[in-house]
């Protein structure tokens, strides 16, 4: 029983979206690249306005925690905290790629031996990813990954893997296994949140809004070497 706002500003999609017992109120979304600073006060603005209007307490904010863009979690995280502070409310982060793994979950029929690993673009032929199972428990946990012909075959030999997000189309042309599946449309937003979102609120899982940072890109190439898989 809560009502959540949740922000996704981690890649160039910037979104909010508030929520009540994981049904969404009010969802806000914009493509358009470095626009997170414009356009995320103006939705904030909505869907404060919406919680008053319909006499609601706003119990928790909910942020996208990376990996993504530098400038982009900056903005939404600093954002997030600010709110917390003022409405003395929890903080609540989810992984983005947990996020656009949801997202893909939410629009796609996924069979119980498929894994989802989604993927956020980086320079060359590098992405950021991790693999989850349909359950969205970690198969394999976020990493670095230079991607060349064959990557992946020792998954992909025992399961079907769907590839998705920002960072799989560049990839599709190396991952020619008959059992990589690429999907296309999916992406981090605040609605695919919202399920997330609710389960840390019932779990209590919060973050120290004084001390919590996200995971930017720059921080995970410096401390997580580069694999090639």
């Amino acid at each position: 029983m809560a009502v959540i706002l949740n922000i996704e500003t981690s890649t160039t999609v910037c979104s909010v979206a508030l929520s009540e017992n994981s049904i969404c109120l009010l969802h806000k979304i914009d493509f358009e690249a470095q626009s997170h600073a414009r356009l995320l006060p103006l939705f904030l603005q909505e869907a404060l306005d919406f919680l008053q209007q319909h006499s609601l307490k706003l119990d928790a904010v909910a942020v996208s925690s990376g990996p993504g863009s530098y400038t982009g979690l900056r903005i939404g995280v600093s954002t997030a905290k600010g709110l917390c502070y003022g409405f003395n409310i929890p903080l609540i982060a989810i992984d983005t790629l947990k996020i656009i793994a949801n997202a893909c979950l939410e629009k796609e029929f996924v069979e119980s031996d498929t894994l989802l690993c989604p993927m956020i673009d980086a320079r060359r032929m590098e992405v950021y990813s991790a693999f989850y199972n349909k359950d969205l428990s970690l198969v394999r946990s976020i990493s670095a990954d230079v991607v060349e012909t064959g990557s992946y075959d020792e998954l992909l030999k025992c399961n079907k893997i769907y590839f998705f997000g920002n960072g799989a189309s560049k990839c599709e042309v190396l991952l020619s296994h008959e059992n990589a599946i690429f999907v296309e449309d999916i992406y981090p937003s605040a609605q695919a949140m919202i399920k997330l979102a609710e389960i840390a609120f019932k779990n209590k899982d919060f973050k120290d809004i004084a001390y919590f940072e996200p995971l930017y890109l720059k921080q995970f190439i410096a401390t997580i070497p580069k694999q090639k898989i």
